[in-house]
């Protein structure tokens, strides 16, 4: 399929992705998801528009979605909005540009022998611990934890904290039970090491999904645990999906994708309120 075709079948992958968790409103040109703060969606472009996002839709989604509790996010393909990086900036939002990826030929990727993997249940006791570690992983910078933390870790992961101590949110619980989240874990030594997603979503009678939230607690990096573990979820959408594609954080990342069969086909906007 060309890159053309990708790029429409994602497109129509992001604006049915919010279908199941949110009421989808319509600004101008965009389209506002808006659900539980638990598992928010960004406003996008609707696909196929021809109009142009102006400020004020970006304005007008941004005042909505923090209206509703939710946070200001709004996401678009690059290589079809060329010119909402501005706009979104004009509007007060941080812009950032990640590479967008293909699974076009992936190279199995092998963890280390004494590293296992887990498909994540519903009623999995971790399920809390799993989303908070994504959670804290994501959010910690160099030099600022956001949890206290021993040896790299953070505290939380130091112990088996129980179903009641860190629960997860029902809206993962029901996704996960449901299939539209599957969520893997690699385990070293009884302790989480790597985690993971993959997201389902059928596209006009075919399934796509996006790789999501694979992090490795600090400690572990460099084992190759990310993408082994990116690999181990390629292989599971792969089962049922003919699509599958990601986000990477920067560059550097992409160019570790690449080496394991990636095709990088596009540029992912994604704007924000400046937290500084």
């Amino acid at each position: 399929m060309s890159s053309t075709g990708l790029l429409d079948r994602i497109e129509r992958y992001f604006a049915l992705a919010p279908l199941s968790d949110a009421q989808v409103h319509t600004i101008g040109a965009l389209q506002v998801p808006i659900g539980s703060p638990e598992w928010p969606y960004p406003a996008r472009p609707e696909p196929g528009h021809e109009a142009e996002v102006t400020e004020a839709d970006v304005r007008a989604a941004v005042e909505l979605q923090e209206r509703s509790g939710l946070p200001a996010s709004l996401e678009w393909l690059g290589d079809r909005c060329r010119g909402l990086a501005s706009v979104a900036r004009a509007a007060g939002l941080r812009v950032d540009e990640l590479p967008l990826l293909v699974a076009a030929d992936p190279v199995s990727v092998l963890l280390p022998s004494e590293v296992r993997l887990f498909l994540v249940g519903a009623d999995d006791p971790r399920l809390g611990l799993y989303q908070r570690l994504i959670a804290l992983a994501f959010a910690a910078t160099p030099g600022q934890p956001t949890e206290p933390v021993r040896d790299g870790v953070p505290e939380v992961a130091q112990h088996d904290p129980g179903p009641a101590e860190v629960p997860p949110t029902e809206v993962l619980r029901e996704r996960v039970a449901s299939g539209r989240t599957v969520m893997m874990v690699a385990v070293d030594d009884g302790q989480p090491v790597a985690i993971g997603s993959h997201q389902p979503v059928d596209v006009d009678g075919t399934e796509v999904s996006e790789v999501v939230g694979v992090v490795t607690l600090p400690r572990y990096r460099g084992r190759g645990l990310g993408a082994g573990l990116t690999s181990a979820l390629v292989e599971h959408a792969q089962q049922t999906a003919d699509l599958v594609f990601l986000s990477a954080g920067d560059d550097d990342v992409a160019r570790v994708y690449e080496r394991a069969g990636f095709a990088r086909i596009a540029t992912s906007c994604v704007a924000e309120r400046p937290t500084d």
